[in-house]
């Protein structure tokens, strides 16, 4: 289940401060662009059974960060490596991972990248949605503990579908382009578009016709449903230009606690179009799931 491995520069990170009861900013100025300044937001942690509903959702506008603040970041996740598994949207494959899980490798966690159904190593079949959970499923239970499972897109779907079924598998989900339900106006227009593009040059396989079926599979899934009974901590990310984002607030709202990053200059694409900024979400929350040591 090895994930594909390339070892780029990592870029930009900073540490954001422990979360605790309270929320907590930490403001720092690049050292490449001393006039541009880093915000970030670290809420309350999620609810509990113990403490329902504690918290409001926190907006974090999130511009490039600061390379020079990578390596400390990445020394404050601790010696508990914790894996991730990694599950791209739709026309797509594992390999869009490849920047995110060379610098988690570098520090020292097990990622993988897997292949949904029709797509990647698997663009022979069709895409369904118990087919993706399948698939899910299996690269979480290969690792070594509860992993924190990222998903983009059509990814992003199918990873609140999985922690709405199997919550006690993973620690946390980071959910990034998915941040508007499968049933709306949007999405049928895409729908029809994908349809008749698919029909005119007769294609198949992983290309637009994994589209259509994709949006079969999810037509009746809805993603705040599954956040609303969620307790395990979650993490939305957004490009800023992603179409994708019409109903975050939505989305904030459905579960307390959850935490969202917009990302200037990015689309939908997030992870690679802004490579060190996404970085820098799955660092702050591996560092939050990193067990705690009393001295």
């Amino acid at each position: 289940m090895a994930g594909r491995v390339v070892r780029p520069p990592w870029g930009d990170l900073v540490h954001a401060g422990r979360p605790s009861g309270r929320s907590q900013t930490a403001r720092v100025c690049s050292r490449q662009s001393p006039r541009q300044e880093l915000v970030i937001s670290t809420p309350a942690l999620p609810r509990t059974a113990a403490s329902p509903r504690a918290t409001r959702p926190t907006l974090v506008v999130d511009p490039a960060p600061d390379a020079a603040a990578v390596a400390h970041a990445a020394r404050q996740i601790g010696a508990e490596a914790r894996p991730i598994v990694l599950v791209h949207g739709t026309r797509t494959s594992s390999a869009i991972w490849a920047p995110q899980v060379a610098e988690l490798e570098r520090l020292g966690h097990v990622a993988v990248a897997i292949d949904l159904p029709g797509h990647g190593a698997r663009s022979h079949e069709r895409f369904t949605l118990e087919g993706a959970l399948e698939a899910v499923d299996a690269a979480v239970a290969g690792c070594s503990a509860p992993p924190l499972l990222v998903g983009l897109s059509l990814g992003g779907y199918v990873t609140l579908a999985y922690a709405g079924r199997h919550e006690d598998r993973i620690a946390g989900v980071v959910a990034a382009g998915c941040s508007t339900q499968t049933r709306g106006p949007l999405l049928r227009g895409y729908s029809r578009v994908s349809t008749g593009v698919t029909r005119a040059l007769r294609l198949g396989g992983g290309s637009w016709h994994v589209v259509t079926d994709m949006l079969h599979a999810l037509a009746a899934y809805s993603p705040l449903s599954d956040l609303r009974r969620l307790t395990l901590p979650v993490w939305l990310v957004n490009g800023r230009r992603d179409p994708l984002r019409l109903e975050e607030r939505r989305y904030l709202r459905a579960h307390a606690g959850a935490r969202l990053t917009v990302v200037p200059r990015a689309g939908h694409d997030v992870n690679t179009h802004a490579p060190d900024a996404f970085n820098r979400v799955l660092v702050d929350a591996l560092r939050e799931l990193a067990p705690q040591h009393t001295p």
